[in-house]
């Protein structure tokens, strides 16, 4: 029996410092585990690229963000999860109406 994956979502608002350490250490602890485990990054309010001290202290503990961008979450998106972790900041923003 298949089943659909659990779905994570890390949002922060611009999606260039802090949901993109959270996605990239949850991918690494998630490996093994892709079709139980979807994760979802965003921004409200993404910026142009993630932040250089970002990669430059992920490089550090061995991650390469170079390939990665901001991207803007949604409101379906956030629905669709079973978990939405904020990161100091509000999902409240896309809809004011949203139980997200």
């Amino acid at each position: 029996m298949e089943t659909d994956p659990t779905r994570v979502a890390m949002v922060c608002v611009q999606n260039a410092g802090r949901s993109q350490m959270a996605t990239a250490y949850a991918e690494r602890e998630a490996r093994g585990l892709e079709d139980a485990v979807e994760i979802v990054s965003g921004g409200t309010h993404p910026a142009e690229s993630i932040h250089d001290v970002v990669r430059e202290a992920m490089a550090e503990e061995g991650f390469d963000l170079s390939d990665r961008t901001p991207r803007e979450v949604s409101e379906g998106e956030l629905e669709a999860c079973d978990y939405v972790a904020t990161m100091g900041c509000s999902t409240l923003e896309l809809d004011a109406d949203t139980d997200v």
